[in-house]
């Protein structure tokens, strides 16, 4: 099966030595994504849906790179620092994923790299042909 790393552009990929997703034949998986802008600033500090938001379309952008899409989503994870703030991340994750409905987990997490950072998410996607039709 041939591998498939999709960067990051993180100035931290090679010190950690990690891709934002890696393929797999049909296994996609997207690492822990942090709420960083396309200008490298952290977005929607101390917001939860906004920080939730920016993670999830990195995450999916991603994905898009290793050929996957939404409907390919499996298994999500919501890191939050707050976890009593959990439903504003619910909120964001259930408008990208109401229909499709991956298995989904919501942790509490003492902290991340970057203190302004309050969210972080995981994905993990199986592209599978559709045998049924």
């Amino acid at each position: 099966m041939t591998r498939i790393n999709v960067p990051s552009g993180s100035y931290l990929e090679p010190i950690i030595g990690f891709s934002r997703a890696v393929r797999i034949g049909p296994y996609v998986a997207v690492a822990g994504t942090a709420p960083i802008g396309s200008d490298g600033k952290t977005v929607g500090i101390g917001d939860v849906a906004a920080q939730t938001q920016r993670c999830l379309e990195i995450g999916l952008a991603a994905l898009k790179e290793a050929g996957a899409g939404p409907e390919h989503v499996i298994r999500t994870r919501i890191m939050l620092t707050d976890a009593k703030r959990w439903e504003e991340a619910a909120r964001v994750h259930g408008s990208v994923f109401s229909d499709i409905r991956p298995a989904c987990t919501f942790v509490e997490v003492k902290g991340f790299v970057d203190p302004d950072w309050i969210v972080e998410t995981e994905i993990d996607a199986i592209l599978l042909e559709d045998k049924s039709e």
